[in-house]
């Protein structure tokens, strides 16, 4: 087995560890009250070295352990400290070290962290925890892969109020704190009554002595122009705005730089303070409005022009949830730029001069033209509708006005019908607040016609704007229908926000089945596919979540009548109190069986049946609600049975579990007969 740093770790016991906080640990004598789960592989206690590890001389695929019930208000730091040891740095299924939080009441764990980066020495995880009323606990859960040395060691957890950017340098892991290695100039520890510069160093800020620590960079080894250290902040795990403060000393002989910046995932770089003063012969009090609303890293950069350039220090960073330019207005909400058109228009207008090119409509339930995308009973906006279709039109839809200087994500659903040119038939761009266009970001040049396809688009502008959808063409034989859906904004890149974790409970089968697995695998049993269906009319055109993506099904045409498929849930934790599945389903063809969901629960014999439909329902995607309580632990199963005739393919996807009761309650459909007016849009 590969050693681990046990000097490393020795390093790493911090001052008062008599006084861990609770769901803290070094693991010095004894495990602080974390447990293993004995159905998996055991973790072994090292006392001499003061760690926790398991490694692959038992037989097992994963070793999890999990925290006291711990409950804080206010918001925390989780730092985990922690080696992954493999033989293979290239192997296909490394080891790895994953962090959920278990949260009361929640049937599924959220994984906050995850790494499988091997080293030779420690590493150091940051993670923010958002204030919560609810209790928890912190689970590790470590994955040996396919290595057959692998070890995993986990020195340290330390759980401590306030936020992982803050930082007085007193520990030895610096919170996560790291320089980006230069040849020439670096950030170091300063402090601890070490002379290692020849540059003549403060007391620190934070004790106001020479064994108070804190770091500092220095001219002493410049060699080039414009040499740059930079000092790198863990990233922000959750949304944050409010005041950054830290402490700074600066010493100049010739000219020094010293700025912080923000920097997002996709490495943009936004200055949001710089020094003023080429003096401060004490420790100096900055204050910055900080903004974070997706993942970001301070960077604290100085820049010296030479070797005489002098020093800059830094100690106490720290942040307040409250401005510190008092500002009052609150931090725009990317929801409000958003809209299913369930209740109307939202935030969304037409201008009257354009005349009524966008209309909201609805589709009652039918096997020839599809519903919304949101439900597939409720409403959406059409272009080019009855209203419309003269010789050549237009529709222009204008959005909200989105605050300056900010990155956003876009993202809505589309559809095309009849068009013999699809290109720029749909198109997205950006105005000024006085209607002027600055650039169109998108347009669509070719789509799955009938089919809800997402589109997502990441744009920043310096100045207020708003984005517009428009819908046009040049002649009545071009003109087609444009339908729009589920416009939503967020905050960050769409690139960011698609490298995010998976939120807990749900699954869309795009990288496997999830929790599910089949009863029995085979020519009758599900099956995960992209695209249409091979039998014809039966089954639906693409997936629910892109219109590109996977969906689970059944094939009708390698079954026989009656015959039954299932998909079945691992065993979920039970909870007190009411849970909401969401799916969405689609059961069309002539010949279509039976969909079911059951409750299975632990020591039961018997299934508890949840929900049925019978029979060709709608050519759309419908979603379905079931609202179920189970205290035990327990199994969702979804059961489909083959109908009459080969066109009888049923699939599923986009399931969610969601904790508390449903918010909107299932329209009732019934499946028998279709009235003559079922393909008529409703205005």
């Amino acid at each position: 087995m590969l050693q681990f740093c046990l000097l490393a770790a020795h390093a790493l016991q911090l001052a008062g560890a008599a006084l861990l906080s609770p769901g803290s640990c070094n693991f010095e004598d004894s495990a602080c009250g974390y447990e293993w789960d004995y159905v998996h592989l055991p973790w072994a206690l090292h006392g001499e070295g003061h760690y926790i590890s398991v490694d692959t001389s038992y037989k097992g695929e994963k070793a999890v352990l999990s925290s006291p019930e711990l409950y804080s208000e206010e918001w925390s730091c989780v730092r985990l400290i922690y080696q992954i040891a493999m033989t293979s740095e290239a192997s296909p299924d490394p080891a790895r070290l994953n962090l959920y939080l278990r949260q009361e009441g929640e049937s599924f764990d959220r994984l906050l962290w995850s790494a499988n980066e091997p080293s030779d020495s420690w590493l150091i995880a940051s993670l923010d925890l958002m204030n919560s009323t609810k209790k928890y606990k912190i689970v590790l859960e470590g994955e040996l892969g396919q290595d057959k040395s692998a070890s995993i060691a986990v020195f340290e957890i330390k759980i401590t109020p306030g936020y992982c950017i803050e930082c007085d340098f007193e520990e030895n892991h610096l919170c996560g704190f790291v320089n980006l290695w230069n040849p020439n100039v670096n950030w170091f520890v300063g402090g601890g009554n070490i002379r290692n510069s020849q540059s003549i160093l403060p007391k620190d800020h934070t004790l106001n002595s020479e064994l108070g620590h804190y770091m500092y960079v220095d001219s002493v080894y410049v060699k080039h122009f414009q040499e740059v250290a930079q000092l790198i902040s863990p990233k922000t795990m959750a949304p944050m705005s409010g005041c950054l403060s830290f402490y700074y000393q600066l010493k100049q002989e010739s000219s020094i730089v010293f700025t912080v910046y923000l920097r997002d995932t996709t490495g943009f770089y936004e200055e949001i303070w710089k020094t003023d003063s080429a003096l401060s012969a004490d420790w100096a009090l900055a204050e910055v409005d900080f903004n974070a609303p997706y993942p970001m890293e301070l960077i604290f950069e100085v820049a010296f022009n030479s070797a005489k350039g002098g020093y800059v220090a830094l100690d106490d960073i720290s942040f307040s949830p409250v401005y510190c330019s008092n500002q009052t207005g609150t931090p725009f909400n990317p929801a409000a730029a958003g809209c299913n058109f369930e209740e109307g228009l939202c935030n969304f207008y037409q201008d009257h001069k354009d005349g009524p090119g966008w209309s909201r409509v609805k589709v009652k339930r039918n096997v020839y033209r599809a519903g919304d995308h949101t439900t597939g009973f409720g409403y959406y906006l059409l272009a080019n509708t009855k209203f419309t279709s003269q010789p050549g039109y237009i529709g222009r839809l204008y959005g909200p006005i989105l605050p300056g200087n900010l990155q956003f994500c876009l993202r809505f659903y589309y559809a095309l019908y009849g068009f013999f040119k699809m290109s720029g038939t749909l198109a997205v761009y950006i105005f000024e607040e006085n209607h002027v266009v600055q650039e169109k970001i998108w347009s669509v040049l070719d789509s799955p016609k009938g089919v809800w396809t997402q589109a997502e688009i990441s744009f920043k502008k310096p100045m207020p704007c708003k984005v517009v959808f428009v819908s046009w063409c040049k002649s009545f034989w071009d003109c087609g229908l444009v339908a729009l859906d589920d416009v939503s904004l967020s905050l960050g890149s769409c690139q960011a926000a698609d490298r995010l974790l998976p939120n807990p409970g749900e699954c869309n089968f795009e990288k496997d089945e999830c929790v599910f697995t089949q009863k029995k695998r085979g020519r009758g049993s599900w099956h995960r596919r992209r695209g249409p269906t091979p039998t014809s009319y039966t089954g639906p055109k693409g997936d629910h979540t892109t219109g590109v993506g996977y969906y689970m099904y059944i094939e009708a045409s390698d079954m026989v009548y009656g015959q039954r498929a299932y998909l079945v849930s691992r065993s979920l934790r039970g909870v007190s109190g009411k849970q909401c599945l969401t799916f969405f389903y689609n059961m069309y063809g002539a010949g279509t069986g039976l969909l079911s969901v059951y409750l299975k629960k632990e020591g039961d014999e018997d299934e508890i049946p949840l929900w049925r439909r019978t029979g060709e329902q709608s050519i759309s995607w419908l979603r379905g609600l079931i609202e179920y309580e189970s205290d035990r632990n327990y199994q969702i199963i979804f059961e489909a049975i083959r109908g009459v005739s080969m066109r009888s393919d049923t699939a599923i996807d986009d399931i969610l579990f969601q904790a508390g009761p449903c918010l909107e309650v299932e329209e009732i459909q019934f499946s028998s007969g279709y009235p003559d007016s079922l393909n008529e849009i409703e205005y």
